[in-house]
């Protein structure tokens, strides 16, 4: 289809050349007409080559006329005076003598017709399109945010793509002097504080976001103001896609909940990173996993010289590696598949790689399931923990860094109880060894494996209910990428025994994340899709924190970063309770596993008595 265009093209110039060749003669040379075109008519080739050079050279048989522009009007306009230039020279040195007069006229009216008919066929698109398109009743009426380069191509784009069935209807945007313009006959129509009230107005069914270079702060604003507006919302990804040309329909993608948040960029100092982990053999268990291989795509980037992968699951590590080994030809990976439980296992592992750096985000991690299974949480989170904490002191692994959560403090839970007697192992090994063992705490990340948000929006997808625990209940979100560069930031800060806390920013509450997601798909809460409270699941409490109350912050080099003040016992006292705690899993106990948890992790209290305290003390965020 290509090929028979650009032959179309070709034959349609040849044809607008030599007629506008012969109108020059015609208008110069009326009564000589027969004379000086049997003149032309011996170098019509020679001249008809050269246009179509210089047509070619200029890439107007490549362009997409239909949504033509200054840059192809130019380079039509370039292409012609340089042919035209070209002839002349020619006919005065080669060829026959053609008329000064006949080839400068000639040559303006080639570049009229030529160009002429190329932007005639853009307008009779336009009108044929355009009209009956405008007015359809089967198109989604849109609303563009964003009166600058992004916009304007994706107005082109629906515009001339009617199977997009989008409908272009008005522009935001919040400049003074683009009030009243048209961009491709697509009025700009108010600012952001005008948005709730145009969609209503208009009728507007989706909103696109066509600002790619907008900071996360104001994003976050105009989603705000959009989420009253009862529209689907879209967006325009990122900065790049207007520099590479390509802010297309299909670039366009569903508003996440990250948007919403408005999180800064990480900054990070990537020279005090790149000190302990260039050239350096670098573990990662759980590499499978949300945050593990979120962690493994960043290590890379410091040039480790062996990135081992360590994962009980091997789908999810496979696809790790082939993405790691896709994206970094050169990157020496090796994939091993094991569990921290077993001590033989990590025994030949250690024993034939001499590693330097090991990253710990192997764990169970799902509240509701460890409930059910407590010795499992124990054997994996505890004892695995030890098990690798212990190879790695024997072996003077130069750091060792512990991925721990907000759940550990103050734990509810079975899971949250073993972060943070996990913790508790890391701080007390520290005191006796020349690794360097530290922790890192953060709250949930968004779109992790059996996170919340995946849920929500299948249960959207499906028409509801979407299932709230309570309507109260808070948590910390932070972005997969955002916690896994913070990772490495603290590990370059570890000094040993430091249990590092993210700056999770603000909780937010569950329901109102509920209440977002149905809004971003463009439906109405409680009339399109229901919210149902199901009531909290065991080991679940209302709240999270980041800090125990005897820890205490200090700050760190970056701002998103503080250390907990060390709390833990001594390592002969923990050993002492740890192997308690073993013999007691051999006796099938669960309610006896729990009560002696309990004793090893003093904070670990029932649910009830924290939910309790908090609607009692009111420190639920409204």
């Amino acid at each position: 289809m290509n090929k028979l265009r650009t032959v179309i093209l070709v034959i349609i110039d040849i044809f607008m050349v030599n007629m506008a060749y012969l109108l020059s003669i015609n208008i110069t040379f009326y009564e000589r007409f027969t004379e000086i075109a049997t003149i032309y008519q011996n170098d019509v080739l020679a001249v008809t080559i050269i246009y179509l050079i210089c047509f070619i050279s200029f890439k107007m048989y490549s362009s997409l006329w239909h949504l033509t522009g200054t840059d192809e009007f130019l380079l039509g306009a370039g292409g012609g005076i340089l042919a035209g230039a070209l002839v002349i020279l020619y006919t005065r040195n080669i060829g026959a003598t053609i008329p000064l007069n006949v080839c400068v006229i000639g040559t303006m009216l080639t570049c009229i017709l030529v160009l002429g008919y190329r932007v005639l066929y853009r307008v009779y698109r336009r009108t044929l399109l355009y009209v009956p398109y405008k007015y359809s009743n089967d198109q989604q009426r849109v609303m563009i945010i964003g009166a600058g380069s992004a916009g304007t191509m994706i107005i082109n784009e629906m515009l001339s793509r009617r199977n997009l069935k989008l409908n272009p209807i008005l522009l935001i945007d919040d400049a003074d002097f683009k009030q009243g313009k048209r961009i491709s006959g697509v009025k700009v129509e108010g600012k952001r504080e005008d948005i709730i009230r145009l969609a209503e107005e208009q009728e507007i069914d989706t909103i696109i976001i066509a600002i790619p270079s907008i900071d996360n702060e104001n994003k976050r604003k105009i989603l705000e103001i959009c989420k009253k507006a009862n529209c689907k919302i879209k967006i325009i990804p990122g900065i790049y896609e207007i520099i590479s040309g390509e802010a297309t329909v299909s670039k366009i993608k569903d508003v996440e909940l990250e948007d919403l948040l408005g999180r800064e960029q990480v900054v990070l100092d990537n020279k005090g990173i790149s000190e302990y982990l260039n050239n350096k053999i670098v573990l990662v268990t759980g590499a499978g996993g949300s945050i593990g291989s979120e962690l493994c795509r960043q290590i890379v980037q410091f040039g480790p010289k062996l990135l081992i992968l360590l994962d009980i699951y091997e789908n999810t590590v496979y696809d790790i590696q082939n993405e790691l080994r896709y994206d970094y030809p050169n990157l020496n990976i090796k994939v091993l598949i094991g569990s921290v439980r077993d001590k033989d296992r990590l025994k030949e592992i250690f024993n034939r790689y001499n590693i330097n750096v090991v990253f710990h985000a192997a764990a169970h991690k799902h509240v509701p399931l460890m409930e059910d299974s407590p010795k499992e949480a124990i054997k994996n989170n505890v004892f695995g923990t030890l098990n690798l904490v212990n190879i790695s002191h024997i072996k003077c692994v130069e750091k060792f860094v512990l991925i721990s959560t907000d759940k550990a403090v103050n734990p509810t839970n079975i899971m949250g109880a073993t972060k943070r007697l996990c913790e508790m192992i890391i701080q007390s090994y520290n005191t006796i060894s020349e690794t360097e063992f530290v922790a890192v705490r953060f709250g949930n990340v968004l779109g992790s494996n059996g996170s919340v948000i995946p849920l929500f929006k299948k249960q959207i997808k499906n028409g509801g209910p979407v299932t709230v625990t309570h309507k109260n209940i808070t948590r910390y979100f932070m972005l997969i990428p955002e916690a896994a560069q913070l990772v490495l930031q603290a590990g370059g800060f570890a000094k040993g025994g430091e249990i590092f806390v993210l700056d999770m920013g603000k909780p937010v509450k569950i329901y109102d994340l509920a209440m977002d997601l149905i809004k971003l798909s463009g439906l109405e809460p409680h009339r399109d899709i229901k919210i149902k409270i199901t009531g909290l699941r065991p080991g679940e409490k209302l709240y999270e924190e980041l800090l125990m109350s005897e820890e205490g912050l200090l700050n760190t080099n970056h701002k998103k970063i503080y250390i907990g003040r060390p709390t833990f016992d001594s390592i002969e006292n923990l050993s002492k309770k740890l192997s308690d705690l073993k013999d007691i899993l051999e006796e099938n106990d669960e309610e006896k596993v729990k009560e002696k948890l309990k004793q090893i992790v003093p904070t670990y209290k029932e649910p009830s008595e924290v939910n309790e305290v908090a609607i009692t003390n009111n420190e639920i965020v409204d």
